[in-house]
């Protein structure tokens, strides 16, 4: 299992429902946590990954302490609190950009777990950060989207390096090879 990188199509579209939660999901998400850990990630969602499934994996607590494992099968908001600004966002398949991102600072969130059991669950401050960064995957909605004109200029630079990365992958190794970009 490897990361993929934008502008990797995948992180652009829907993800499909989960319907059946099978030892298949389990490994899966056995494997999502361990990337996310790797990649020093507090959030993966199975588009990051090249799985359109509607399920994301996030620790808040950091790899050190794995009781904050939590798995978000087919989740989705019911109700939002008040926008703040986020201090900070960044993701793991667009490396180098970072910014901050206007978004609720509490929700209510429907979802199931790895059980296929049913909650309802508040989310504050970082967990609910986490939640709609990761749900926006799900969706095929990028952080960068979220950023404002300034930030989006910053980045861009960095998205060209990421497109042209991308295009000669392609060309060089056949489509989906998601290989890491190379660090400039």
């Amino acid at each position: 299992m490897q990361l993929v990188y934008y502008p990797d199509p995948i992180l652009l579209k829907t993800a499909k429902p989960l319907d059946r939660i099978d030892a298949e999901v389990r490994e899966r998400v056995g494997e999502m946590f361990e990337l996310m850990y790797s990649e020093s990630g507090v959030g993966l969602a199975a588009p990051q990954v090249g799985w359109s499934a509607r399920l994301f994996v996030c620790n808040c607590l950091g790899h050190e302490d794995r009781s904050g494992e939590k798995v978000f099968i087919n989740p989705r908001i019911i109700d939002k609190g008040e926008e703040y600004v986020c201090e900070e966002e960044g993701c793991l398949s667009i490396p180098e950009v970072k910014g901050k991102v206007n978004r609720p600072d509490s929700l209510l969130a429907e979802y199931q777990d790895l059980s296929g059991e049913l909650y309802r669950e508040e989310l504050f401050e970082l967990d609910s950060r986490v939640f709609q960064h990761e749900l926006d995957h799900l969706n095929g909605v990028l952080f960068l989207r979220h950023l404002n004109t300034t930030e989006k200029l910053l980045a861009k630079k960095i998205l060209r390096e990421l497109e042209k990365e991308h295009a000669e992958r392609e060309a060089s190794a056949g489509k989906g090879s998601g290989g890491r970009p190379r660090k400039s």
